[in-house]
This record gives structure tokens, sequence and C-alpha cells, in this order.
């Protein structure tokens, strides 16, 4: 018996894109996307509506600027207090896991699928039933609590980003970045450890009459 083409991107294995069974759920939430690129900021209950319908969960408070643009949807999950500034892509062939209190800039670009490095196999490959087809694969990616990615930061198959993270305006990550870290770069790396010594609290100038939270 032949497996379903979202198992084997589950299993990690290649799987056909065109197959039937996926465009089918793709082609549901791209329509949603656009849908909601479509409505007003200020449409909250039809905007909720159409973001718990696009993706696996959403936790409370979560914010999205909109335009977005969504693969599968059903594979991902949110946590709360989710901030997505413009123009969130989330190509969720595989899973994509995203904990609370996480914001994004614009342009944040979060992939999963891997294509194969030879042309040759690019182009077409034999699946199991023996059909000459399109074949690919994929990676999931984890992010943890409490990260802020700057602009334009593009998220690569298979990281994993830990607690607490910065990752910077521009960034292409391509490996795992662990918890407190702030990182940079393309490739990106991490450039130090974030501390209690980054508090506003040392920084009174921009603090101005506000206050850290005790």
């Amino acid at each position: 018996m032949f497996r379903k083409e979202e198992d084997k991107i589950f299993a990690g294995q290649l799987f056909s894109p065109k197959a039937a069974e996926l465009k089918a759920i793709k082609l549901k939430t791209h329509n949603l996307c656009t849908v909601y690129n479509q409505t007003l900021e200020d449409q909250e209950v039809q905007r909720k509506e159409i973001i718990d319908e696009i993706f696996g969960s959403v936790g409370e408070g979560g914010f999205f600027q909109g335009p977005i643009y969504i693969h599968y949807g059903k594979h991902t999950q949110i946590g709360k207090r989710f901030f997505g500034n413009f123009n969130l892509i989330i190509q969720d062939d595989a899973r994509v896991i995203i904990g609370d209190h996480c914001s994004f800039g614009p342009n944040v670009t979060i992939v999963t699928p891997v294509h194969p490095m030879l042309p040759d196999e690019r182009r077409q490959m034999i699946n199991e039933s023996g059909e000459i087809t399109y074949l690919c694969y994929a990676k999931s990616v984890t992010i943890g609590n409490d990260c802020w990615f700057g602009a334009n930061v593009v998220i690569c198959p298979g990281v994993t980003v830990g607690d607490n993270c910065v990752i910077g305006a521009g960034s292409v990550v391509v490996k795992d970045i662990p918890a407190d870290s702030f990182a940079a770069g393309n490739p990106c790396q991490v450039i130090r450890r974030i501390t209690s010594e980054d508090s506003m609290v040392y920084k009174p100038d921009i603090l101005g009459e506000n206050q850290v939270m005790d």
C-alpha cells in the first residue's frame, strides 16, 4: 500500500508536491491568505476567523499585519502573543513550531522544503509507484519563546532557534542558534550572548521617563 504524501513529508522522505492531496491543502490555504490580505486592519473578528482556519494552532493575542503568504498553514503551530509584520512568508511543507511572545519584522521568511542538488534529479525522479515525477523533501523548523527577528530574516530548512534570541536584520539562518543569543549575518553567526547588561536600564537616554518592569 502506498503511503500518503503528507506522511512522507513528516518522515523526512521525498514526496510529490504535485500530489492531489497536497495541492488541495495548499489551494485552500493560498485562497484564505488572499482573502486575509484583502481585509482591513480593523476587521479584527474576520481576520481572527481566517487566521484560525489557516494555521494548525495560534495562541491568544496574535497579530498578523499582512499581507501574509502561507503555504500549508495546518503544518504550523504558533504560540501566544505572536507579532508578524508586513509580508510574513511561511513555506511549511514540514512542520513549523513558533513559541510564545515572538516578534517578526517585515519580510521574515521561514522555509522548510529542500530540493535535490543535481539538476537532473530536480527535474524528475521515479516515485514508489514507478511514475516519473517531480520530488523534493522537507525539514522542520522550530523557534523558541521570546524571539525577535529583524527585517528580511530568512530561516532555512531544519533550523532550530532557541529561546530569547535576537536575529539581526537581513540574516540567513542556516544552522541552529542556541538560546539567549544575538546572531546576525549571511550565513547567520552567533555574535554574543544576551545578558542582563543588555537591559534598557543601562540606556537612560533611550529609556527616558519610562521604567523597566520588576
